[in-house]
């Protein structure tokens, strides 16, 4: 079956250890969600299989099917499949949204393929429409002057758009009041399939009652620390993280 499989991953930044043996498997098809306290390793995890080049792996692997991610630039990550949904998305001034997305597409294809533009734009619209994003977005610079909410739909839509093999969200609830919480999950949500795996990075069960998840694991001092169905989650909203620390069997 194909996965993206993460065995015995050690890494950091600066020289500091922060994942200490995570072990993962998210097979395409499912989804799985991220839980833990802040400095748990949630976002470190999530940039080391983007590529961050300020995060570096110092044993382990992360393979996505039958290749070796940490062998690969950033680049060459995502045009194998992968895709990362920043927590805090950057702005890019002067590219417009609808230019931004078009050259990711135009860059997984082969050389001698150019994307035509009149199916380009009728897909990028649908994908508008689902997400609620006005037309007139499509020429405003990437996430200048965009709210959190709607820099989280941008994302949203860059994914709907690539349609990556692997989706990691990074705390793509961060910022969203309850009705763009309600919209972003529903363009994820529509995005589900046999053909993608998406592992979600969340602080909050919240999320998990509009995007629930087939496996639920919650980090603890830089590992996974417990797996679960989906009411481990529900039992983290109820209990806390201290909760975790006697049932953790790594405490």
């Amino acid at each position: 079956m194909s996965a993206l499989t993460i065995q015995d991953l050690h890494a950091g930044i600066g020289g500091q250890e922060i994942l200490r043996g995570v072990n993962l498997k998210i097979p395409k098809g499912e989804v799985h969600a991220v839980m833990g306290k802040n400095g748990s390793g949630k976002s470190t995890l999530a940039k080391i299989i983007a590529g961050h080049p300020s995060y570096a792996a110092t044993s382990g692997s992360v393979m996505l099917d039958d290749r070796d991610l940490l062998g690969m630039e950033p680049d060459e990550r995502a045009c194998s499949g992968v895709f990362l949904a920043f927590q805090y998305p950057v702005e890019i001034p002067g590219v417009t949204v609808a230019n931004f997305i078009r050259a990711a597409i135009q860059a997984k294809l082969p050389e001698d393929k150019e994307l035509e533009a009149t199916e380009y734009y009728s897909t990028l619209y649908q994908q508008m429409d689902l997400l609620q994003i006005p037309r007139e977005f499509t020429s405003r610079s990437v996430n200048e002057g965009f709210s959190g909410g709607e820099k989280k739909r941008c994302e949203i839509l860059q994914m709907a758009m690539l349609r990556p093999a692997y989706a990691i969200l990074d705390e793509t609830d961060s910022g969203l009041d309850i009705d763009a919480l309600k919209v972003v999950s529903e363009g994820v949500n529509a995005l589900r399939g046999p053909h993608v795996g998406i592992l979600i990075i969340t602080h909050y069960q919240r999320l998990l009652n509009y995007i629930v998840p087939d496996r639920v694991h919650v980090m603890m001092e830089g590992r996974v620390a417990l797996s679960g169905g989906r009411e481990l989650a529900i039992q983290l909203e109820a209990k806390g993280y201290d909760w975790l620390a006697e049932a953790s069997p790594l405490s």
